[in-house]
């Protein structure tokens, strides 16, 4: 292996890693607020609650997929990354628009950057 393969493949590792501890913390998040939303409050309240759990499971299902030894075929691995990015992002705009979630989306853009910056390896 050459030193530019070699360098390729520590800065794939490293922003796999990257994108799997974005999607950890912003699981976290998301759980979070979706557990403090009212069950049976107003339609926003019942909005962030969902986008929370869906966004909280994806990101959960990406970093698994992300911290498997086994090879991952690139094309299953940049559906899930650019999936995960997705839900971030809407689930970010769905808490700016919660007073108090602001960190929380915050969280949720950060995911989403790792993600980019992780799909730049796969093109």
């Amino acid at each position: 292996m050459s030193v530019t393969e070699l360098q390729k493949l520590v800065r794939f590792l490293e922003d796999r890693f990257a994108c799997a501890q974005a999607c950890t913390e912003c699981a976290r998040v998301c759980a979070l607020r979706a557990s403090l939303a009212d069950l049976d409050g107003p339609e926003d309240q019942q909005l962030i609650r969902r986008k929370g759990i869906l966004c909280a499971e994806v990101c959960d299902t990406t970093c698994r997929l992300l911290a498997e030894q086994v090879t991952q075929s690139e094309d299953v691995m940049r559906a899930q990354v650019e999936w995960c990015r997705t839900v971030c992002l809407e689930t970010a705009h769905a808490f700016d628009r919660s007073p108090g979630s602001e960190e929380d989306a915050e969280a949720c853009r950060d995911c989403a950057r790792a993600c980019t910056e992780f799909l730049a390896l796969l093109r």
